[in-house]
């Protein structure tokens, strides 16, 4: 009994602190957010000296609660009940948690000030690596209660909505601690600003994401298909190495699994993924190619929902780790997109039951852009 009143003397302590954060985080949800331009980035990067990241600081200081706020108060108003589920609501305490740590720092004034502020977002970003795993499970528990089929539930288009939104602003977020931490690189690599490359090689970047899909291949079925990479190793241009290997390791290992489960009992021999960068005027435009099979012409319009997987198998739900299984969460395709769109580039899928599909990864040159970012 004592215990019990403990805990209710305790819970009722914190209800004054609980909506002061609540009041707190909805006058920040309602203030205008700060759109940041590549070209700006990559302009203001280039001179990383103290005052330029003393100013990052103290602008990140005033962005980062405005859209922190925007994200945990969308998380509380969620519908079919997601909002309750344990999930979603480790995931809106992680960023109740982030926009605290960030509202009661103090003003940036100096040089000690804005390291000790640097050393704060870094953990925040690290404390938000799980999220898209996490909330994953949470909307697969309710589709499993809303569904009885594999088939995404009709009313499902305001969670796919919310979450294009939720995690575009994402990487925005992580764009821009990111930025601001690698800017302290003291040795960074040449033609590198911060997280931009600016000679950044994509049959490079190719390779790299094509040996890291290869090996979870590998472990998981205990082979893989062989990747033919076509393209001038020498050329580069402007663009996030961590957004490309992103998307390029998603769809090279679609295309392994794909093209691995459909001739797995095959005495055929097993053809190659096919990657082909194209350097256009416009984009740079990557084709990620296999004879998988394809999709069927019902199931293309699902591809980008947030709750259509073409695995037999979806992974537990009850320790996601992104990055680890071949398939099953359902966000691959729609991450992919939202990170291509986020630089104004974009990903098409264009299948062929019965042979294979081609996925075309469309990409912006960055230092030509004056847009702001989302």
């Amino acid at each position: 009994v004592a215990a019990r009143q403990g805990a209710a003397a305790a819970a009722m302590a914190s209800e004054p602190a609980a909506r002061a954060v609540a009041e707190e985080i909805g006058r920040w949800a309602c203030l205008k957010q700060t759109g940041v331009s590549l070209r700006y980035m990559m302009e203001f990067g280039s001179r990383p000296t103290e005052r330029n990241l003393l100013l990052s600081a103290q602008f990140l200081h005033k962005e980062l609660p405005i859209r922190i706020a925007r994200r945990a108060l969308e998380l509380e108003y969620l519908p079919y009940g997601l909002s309750n589920k344990p999930a979603i609501l480790k995931v809106r305490d992680w960023y109740l948690d982030s926009f605290r740590d960030i509202r009661y720092f103090p003003e940036v004034r100096n040089r000690n000030d804005e390291l000790a502020f640097t050393e704060m977002i870094k953990m925040i970003k690290v404390r938000h690596n799980n999220v898209v795993p996490t909330i994953a499970s949470g909307v697969q528990q309710l589709n499993q209660e809303l569904c009885s089929t594999r088939k995404v539930h009709p009313g499902f288009d305001e969670i796919n909505q919310f979450l294009d939104r939720f995690y575009m602003s994402r990487i925005g977020i992580r764009m821009l601690i990111g930025q601001h931490v690698a800017l302290h690189d003291p040795d960074p690599e040449p033609g590198v600003i911060g997280l931009i490359n600016t000679r950044l090689s994509p049959v490079q970047i190719a390779r790299i994401a094509c040996e890291d899909a290869r090996s979870i291949c590998l472990r998981e079925y205990g082979s893989a298909p062989d990747i033919n990479i076509y393209g001038d190793p020498n050329f580069t241009f402007p663009y996030v190495a961590s957004h490309l290997h992103l998307m390029l390791f998603e769809l090279v290992k679609n295309s392994l699994r794909a093209v691995q489960e459909r001739y797995m009992n095959s005495d055929k021999d097993v053809p190659p993924v096919r990657i082909i960068v194209a350097d256009g005027e416009e984009d740079v435009t990557i084709k990620v190619s296999d004879e998988g099979g394809g999709i069927a012409r019902s199931g293309l319009p699902k591809i980008f929902t947030y709750l259509y997987s073409t695995a037999k198998n979806p992974p537990d739900l009850d320790g996601p780790n992104e990055g680890s299984t071949m398939a099953g969460y359902g966000f691959g395709l729609p991450i992919c997109r939202l990170y291509a769109q986020y630089f104004g580039g974009d990903l098409q899928i264009i299948s062929m039951e019965g042979y294979g599909t081609d996925a075309y990864l469309h990409l912006s040159r960055l230092g030509d852009s004056e847009e702001p970012l989302p």
